[in-house]
């Protein structure tokens, strides 16, 4: 009986001692490990321009020159299916050629920052290669020939979606454009799952103030802020995690400049 006792009351301790220390850590919710790459998928590939990748400067994304806005020449317009409105902006992908006599071994990784549209004059299985519902993939020429040979023009591909940490090196940038009144901002370099979902702008003399989507990756605020220090709060379109930048751009900041924080995605 004296053995039940003691069984009896070491369990109950026991649980009153987890219950208290589950109060305060509890490891599902407490921990983001960031994101993780999803399974590989079949799509196609194909390419765009030349090897100077000239032709994918700018694009639906709003990266302008995506040299020396730190994107090079592995990028990728995606098909409607994928690009989401353009909240797939910024997201990196794997993508291996298969299936096909053209294929190199290996895989590359690219940046979506661009769309490509439908072409309905033409059939899905012959030119409208992005036509909905296809997941496709139209490559700069120069990460095609990563993985395949360009004669090919078309080639099947596996591909899946990984983080963008090995390829985005510091903090999140923030290019601004607009006027005394509106406040568009392009938001680059962006690690972590790579795209943005929601944004907030914050002045010394406001509260968080909501951004609405513009196209891309730009989202805009109708307000007065010049004269301000600004800071930044982002949500993560893929994982939901959110982040602020405090203090981004100082009171005196001007449009037409790209400004950098101290934090990112992981």
């Amino acid at each position: 009986m004296a053995s039940f006792y003691h069984s009896w009351s070491f369990f109950c301790f026991f649980s009153i001692i987890t219950l208290i220390f589950s109060r305060f850590i509890n490891p599902t919710a407490a921990v983001y490990h960031g994101y993780v790459p999803s399974p590989w998928t079949l799509a196609h590939a194909t390419f765009y321009g030349d090897e100077s990748a000239s032709a994918t400067m700018g694009g639906a994304c709003g990266y302008g020159n995506l040299i020396t806005n730190g994107y090079g020449t592995d990028t990728a317009a995606l098909s409607s299916t994928l690009f989401s409105d353009g909240y797939a902006c910024g997201q990196c992908y794997q993508i291996k050629c298969v299936q096909s006599p053209w294929c190199y071994s290996g895989y590359t990784t690219v940046t979506a920052t661009n769309l490509c549209p439908p072409n309905w004059s033409q059939d899905s299985n012959n030119g409208g290669w992005c036509n909905p519902p296809r997941t496709h993939f139209d490559m700069a020429k120069p990460a095609f020939m990563k993985i395949a040979q360009w004669k090919a023009g078309i080639v099947p591909v596996m591909y899946r979606r990984v983080p963008c940490n090995a390829i985005r090196k510091g903090g999140i940038r923030f290019s601004f454009q607009g006027n005394g009144y509106w406040l568009l901002v392009y938001v680059m370099n962006v690690a972590g799952a790579g795209d943005i979902h929601q944004m907030w702008v914050k002045g010394t003399k406001t509260g968080w103030i909501s951004m609405s989507h513009n196209w891309g990756a730009s989202y805009q605020a109708f307000a007065t802020l010049q004269g301000q220090a600004l800071s930044f709060r982002l949500t993560s379109h893929t994982t939901k995690q959110t982040i602020t930048a405090y203090n981004v751009a100082p009171a005196n900041w001007n449009l037409g400049l790209t400004y950098q924080a101290h934090v990112n995605f992981h």
